[in-house]
């Protein structure tokens, strides 16, 4: 994935749990489970902006770019390349 969760990072520097964070933020422990893994599709802005006020921390720290596209991105990029490259 082109984003990577650093959240497990984030609640053991502060030394929170992710329960307590929930219990916080009105989330439910699974979906904030989903976060934590890496398997979300998106967060939204508002429950970025809680987790962020309740950690006391900047988005940068629990968001980060790895410098690649997802693997479904990076195969529907290499397909408008060949087309583009075969009408040619």
């Amino acid at each position: 994935m082109a984003i990577r969760i650093y959240l497990d990072e984030v609640l053991k520097a502060r030394h929170m749990t992710s329960k307590e964070l929930c219990k916080w933020i009105g989330i439910t422990e699974a979906n904030l489970s989903v976060l934590r893994s890496g398997r979300a599709k998106g967060v939204r802005f508002t429950t970025l902006n809680k987790i962020c006020y309740y950690l006391q921390c900047e988005v940068g720290e629990i968001l980060r770019f790895d410098g690649q596209l997802e693997a479904e991105e990076e195969g529907q990029e290499r397909a408008r390349i060949k087309s583009q490259e075969e009408a040619v």
